[in-house]
């Protein structure tokens, strides 16, 4: 099955809804908002029932965050969407006549495979940017959150979106690589890299372009000027927001060596208080433990509440709990604390995993290199700049990173040297759900971008429509009659508008006119 039935009845509702003003398909966006507020009970319940999570999270980075996406869209989409007249001033001598303007086409029909870790955010956005741009979409949610689906697809329908416009397929493992064989015109995925390759290679036999938003293994850099006590606490947030189970979750800590133990005993702290959380999936707590288990085997130690042994109280006292596998994830928006309830199976703690912290990691440690869905980190001690950024290269992802320092401008710069879709000074995650700005990965992370305008354009193809006025077409002269003149007349025109020094330009010019008698006699 490759849902034929729902791609026609897909395309007939595209191409009666792409015929309807951008300022219309924004009418049902505003009602959209208006329904996560008045229904956010309803959303709340079915996250915790889905994937566990407390209130103040969805709150705070799911809803929030998609309310401030939809704004966005009706401030802007009109604005960005429209069509772009290219200035005469650009356009070159020999395509004198011409007017060109740049249009924002949509694609057709948008294939959406959503996640589960934050199944309103990232699946709300780019339906939403999809829509508006004229687009229909087949959306395939998460099988670890089909009531967060259910009532998501229910809002959209109240909102007045058409039916056939926006679909929901059926939250299965099975429909997601269906979908991908369905003859859809673009596809954005939220998920695993390896999922990803899997996907970008099926895709790219049959040369369907694609938005892919994959894992990470973000790095933090806290030079010798931070604020430790702000640093220490992002590390934390970074580590335990949706118990680990986000791609843009803080996996490596380069510290500078002078603030290595006063950080490193602030986090102890946190850890003291932590409990052991529960994970969605087996494969994760799997996973997490196995990256545990290789970076003590290589000489890591693992933070515990009280200081034992070494450098910053270091000690290999192992905690118990399991770990988890790699998988899906983005934005972690506006605050929440962790959450150390269960998520689906309450009562039983076989995916149980302790916010973990592993100290002086190696570089050639699986930590330091692969994606993780668990809150598990290394935080490495550094001398200089350049070793750390060497070190945390090392890692084919770049989704994310954050720079902790006092000195914002150096910041800045140093952000330049770091291969990764966002830098983020003196804070983590948060920002990155800035719905004005475009969020995506470099690398392994993926390609494309979700948000901001870059966001709302990935959602369309340029199409330019070129007139040209009168009746002078040269060219078509050359190839009906071929005339030595023309030659003439090309290379004066290149050297009257390219060449360096006025007086090249002016035998240019003389060449160019030259040629034009030649070929008027």
């Amino acid at each position: 099955m490759t849902f034929a039935t729902e791609l026609a009845a897909a395309r007939a509702a595209q191409a009666a809804g792409v015929r309807l003003p951008i300022r219309e398909r924004l009418r049902p966006v505003r009602t959209l908002r208006d329904l996560l507020v008045r229904r956010a009970d309803d959303l709340i319940a079915a996250a915790h029932a889905d994937i566990g999570r407390p209130a103040v999270e969805v709150v705070g980075t799911e809803l929030l965050p998609s309310a401030a996406a939809l704004k966005f869209i009706e401030q802007e989409a009109v604005r960005v969407l429209a069509p772009r007249r290219v200035p005469g001033r650009l356009r070159p001598t020999w395509l004198m006549g011409s007017r060109d303007v740049v249009h924002r086409r949509p694609w057709g029909v948008v294939g959406v495979i959503g996640t589960w870790n934050y199944p309103i955010f990232l699946n709300v956005g780019p339906i939403a940017q999809a829509l508006v741009a004229g687009n229909a979409v087949l959306w395939k949610p998460s099988e670890n959150a089909p009531r967060t689906a259910d009532v998501t697809h229910d809002l959209f329908r109240s909102a007045g979106f058409a039916a056939d416009l926006l679909q929901k397929l059926p939250a299965t493992r099975e429909a997601g690589p269906q979908l991908a064989e369905a003859n859809v015109d673009y596809v954005v995925f939220t998920g695993s890299d390896g999922v990803g390759r899997k996907l970008a290679a099926r895709l790219g036999e049959r040369l369907i372009p694609s938005t892919l938003e994959l894992s990470g293994c973000d790095a933090m850099f806290v030079l010798a000027d931070a604020n430790v006590e702000m640093a220490a606490r992002a590390a934390w947030f970074g580590l335990t927001l949706n118990r680990g189970q986000t791609c843009i979750a803080v996996r490596r800590v380069y510290v500078e060596r002078s603030l290595y133990a006063a950080f490193t005993a602030r986090l102890r702290e946190f850890v003291a208080k932590a409990s052991p959380v529960s994970l969605v999936t087996p494969g994760q707590a799997t996973q997490a433990q196995r990256l545990i288990a290789d970076a003590e085997s290589r000489g890591a130690l693992r933070l515990v509440p009280s200081p034992l042994a070494g450098e910053g109280g270091e000690s290999s006292s192992r905690v118990k709990g399991e770990v988890v596998r790699e998988g899906e994830a983005h934005p972690s928006p506006a605050g929440g604390a962790p959450a150390p309830s269960p998520a689906r199976g309450e009562g039983t703690n076989q995916n149980g995993v302790a916010p973990t912290f592993l100290l002086n990691v190696p570089p050639e440690a699986a930590i330091c290199r692969e994606a993780c869905f668990a809150p598990v980190a290394g935080v490495i001690p550094f001398d200089a700049i350049d070793d750390a950024l060497a070190r945390a290269a090392k890692s084919p992802f770049g989704l994310s990173a954050s720079v902790f320092t006092a000195d914002a401008a150096a910041a800045q710069q140093l952000a330049a040297r770091i291969p990764s879709g966002s830098v983020v000074i003196n804070d983590v995650l948060a920002p990155t759900a800035h719905p004005a700005t475009p969020f995506g990965g470099l690398g392994a992370s993926g390609w494309g971008v979700t948000q901001g305008p870059e966001g709302l354009l990935a959602m369309t193809a340029p199409q330019v429509v070129t007139v040209r006025k009168g009746s002078f077409r040269p060219h078509l002269d050359e190839a009906v009659s071929p005339d030595p003149a023309t030659a003439d007349i090309l290379r004066g025109l290149l050297r009257a508008t390219h060449a360096r020094g006025l007086g090249e330009r002016l035998r240019g010019a003389w060449q160019l006119v030259r040629g034009v008698r030649r070929k008027q006699k």
